[in-house]
């Protein structure tokens, strides 16, 4: 059978390529996306209530709602009969109507991820090292999408609507930090990541900072309910973080905003250190080591380690700290509704993390800020390789940060 593509580049039988006029195509791809991030918050909408959110008229909102379903991204769901009145037809996103890969390249790991258009995970796969080289990277990327998509019937295969890397910026800048071979971590200074695999996809590429992206992660998939201005931290290797301000994703003109991982805070002798240096788990298996436990697991079991040893507590008060400073001086600067925290560890790692940082709060003078309440974060240990897959998602369906309507 022929095939087309639709509008939102995913492939499809050819009776079904829906052909568009052109002078309204860029209100039109904004009116779509616009839906599809109301319902996608919602769960689901009947086109009455989209067209109160958005002001749109109902015949237009009824005219995009048919188009996204025919173009298989919205379900129709069981008539909802009110006192009076025709029953509304409440519309959700359909989980097969878009795939999307996510990449997340750490210092410690690497992880390829394949979810549905919900953000549900379909397929995972994980690599741990001693550090992260150029070349075994590519070639694990490689290896790991035939083996996704071998996973995938044909029609489902179509539909990866495109990648997205997540990885740290400058990544030969941590050599030594990180413990890797100087001369391997310099590769990466003239190595294009993201050029390499677009080598290899006919979908787009797309990169991002991996902290930031786990912000973006949380931002998407996460359970922030109606927070639009918040501070975000990830705890992995290295400390990181983002920035949201108005319920978007704030990159800034290099795409840095929100490296927080180089921010000052108080040192052990009280001068200042870089957050990086304190709150980080690379610092926590430093410790380990020299009392001779082989921390391995930190970055092989992160769902699963206790921190029972005495260096756990020394680590968790010293980065709850540290990260206490952090959010105050973030919070001289924007006013945040909340921080959130999250990171590569288990549940009651994390718990137990927020409970330092508010612990160390209290004994920070405040006086004249706002200071935002402390969360956990949602997403959880994959939140850099959902990142990575929410790249596309946001790029090619959801609306711009700054188009967003109050009421999304």
């Amino acid at each position: 059978m022929e095939t087309g593509t639709t509008r939102h580049g995913l492939t499809e039988p050819a009776e079904r390529h829906f052909h568009r006029g052109t002078n309204q195509s860029g209100m039109r791809d904004r009116n779509e996306r616009l839906v599809l991030s109301l319902v996608r918050q919602h769960g689901s909408l009947a086109k009455t209530e989209i067209a109160r959110m958005t002001g749109l008229s109902a015949q237009t909102v009824s005219v995009i709602m048919r188009e996204l379903e025919d173009e298989g991204l919205l379900l129709r769901m069981d008539p909802v009969r009110g006192k009076v009145g025709q029953p509304s037809v409440p519309m959700a996103l359909n989980p097969d109507g878009a795939y999307f890969l996510g990449l997340k390249i750490g210092r410690r790991s690497a992880e390829l991820v394949l979810i549905d258009f919900l953000g549900s995970v379909r397929a995972m796969l994980r690599n741990s090292y001693r550090y992260p080289a150029p070349r075994d990277t590519v070639d694990f990327v490689t290896d790991g999408i035939k083996r996704i998509r071998a996973g995938l019937d044909s029609g489902q295969d179509a539909r990866i609507a495109g990648l997205g890397i997540a990885m740290p910026f400058e990544l030969w800048n941590w050599a030594d930090t990180a413990g890797a071979p100087s001369d391997i971590m310099a590769q990466w200074r003239n190595r294009d990541m993201r050029a390499d695999i677009q080598a290899q996809c006919k979908f787009p590429v797309y990169l991002q900072n991996d902290a930031t992206a786990a912000c973006g992660a949380e931002l998407v998939f996460g359970q922030t309910g109606k927070l639009r201005d918040f501070i975000y931290f990830y705890i992995g290797a290295f400390a990181g973080g983002g920035v949201v301000l108005n319920g978007g994703l704030y990159g800034g003109p290099t795409g840095n905003a929100g490296a927080v991982g180089s921010m000052p805070v108080p040192g052990a002798d009280g001068r200042p250190v870089q957050l990086i240096d304190v709150a980080s788990l690379a610092i926590l298996e430093k410790s380990l080591n020299v009392r001779g436990i082989d921390a391995t697991y930190l970055w092989t079991h992160p769902e699963e380690w206790s921190g029972e040893a005495p260096e756990f507590e020394a680590w968790f008060d010293v980065a709850g700290r540290a990260l206490a400073y952090a959010i105050v001086s973030a919070s001289a600067v924007i006013d945040f509704e909340a921080a959130i925290i999250d990171g590569w560890m288990p549940a009651p790692a994390r718990q137990r993390l927020v409970k330092s940082v508010q612990r160390a709060l209290a004994d920070i003078d405040v006086e004249g800020l706002r200071v935002p309440s402390v969360l956990e974060g949602t997403v959880g240990i994959h939140a850099r390789a959902l990142g990575g897959a929410s790249l596309p998602l946001s790029e090619r369906f959801l609306i711009g940060a700054t188009e967003r309507p109050k009421g999304l």
